[in-house]
């Protein structure tokens, strides 16, 4: 698992930022209105993004972990973990695609606790310094978020803390190009990847991608 999450990590974060675009665009644009005036929005964006992807990596080592405790079960077939991963791809791809909701399910499980820590963030604002949108990136680094969820897969999967926090490290390292471009120019990146023929293109490719993995799962059983 480890050889190939690595480096598809990155390419689903940038495949994902389709769906980074339509859930987080407002976000970004109503971050750009709390920057203090004649500054540069790059050390700002860059902290919060850096938080952000932090606690997607924090979150990585927690579900690696966790795989590790599953993982070790003698009567757990090892292939459990990596069928999961694939099925949660396959559900990924057809969420962005908008064929299938069923991810909206977990992001509401997800409501809970993002209820109770994002008042928290208000703390930080307005941004008298860049340092305060690290702590409030990593605050909102924990807003329910079915893509996000369907990676995590992927760090459970690996049975490894180590490795489930690399794995979601360099999948929002992925996310970052298309966070930061909206940053600068939102509506007009939001324009491009809400238009149908590319969401749906991206959904597709992620499906087959679950499917493969799903297939491999399964024929190892």
């Amino acid at each position: 698992m480890t050889d190939i999450s690595w480096y598809s990590a990155i390419l689903i974060g940038l495949a994902g930022s389709v769906h980074c675009a339509g859930m987080c665009g407002g976000i970004v644009t109503s971050f750009t209105f709390m920057l203090p005036k004649a500054q540069s929005p790059l050390p700002y964006m860059l902290a919060y993004n850096g938080g952000r992807i932090l606690s997607y990596a924090i979150a990585g080592g927690i579900a690696g972990y966790l795989g590790s405790m599953v993982s070790s079960r003698s009567w757990i077939n090892p292939q459990f973990l990596p069928l999961l991963g694939g099925v949660f791809m396959i559900l990924l791809g057809l969420y962005i695609g908008q064929w299938l909701n069923w991810l909206t399910r977990i992001e509401k499980l997800g409501g809970y606790f993002w209820r109770l820590i994002q008042p928290a963030s208000k703390r930080f604002i307005p941004f008298k310094h860049p340092i305060y949108a690290l702590p409030y990136g990593m605050i909102w680094g924990w807003l329910p978020c079915g893509l996000v969820y369907s990676t995590l897969t992927w760090s459970v999967a690996s049975g490894s803390a180590k490795i489930g926090f690399l794995t979601m490290l360099l999948f929002g390292l992925g996310t970052l190009p298309i966070m930061l471009a909206m940053g600068a120019s939102a509506k007009t990146i939001r324009h491009y990847l809400a238009n149908r023929f590319v969401r749906q293109s991206v959904a597709t490719i992620l499906t087959i991608f679950g499917l493969l993995l799903t297939y491999r799962a399964i024929h190892n059983w």
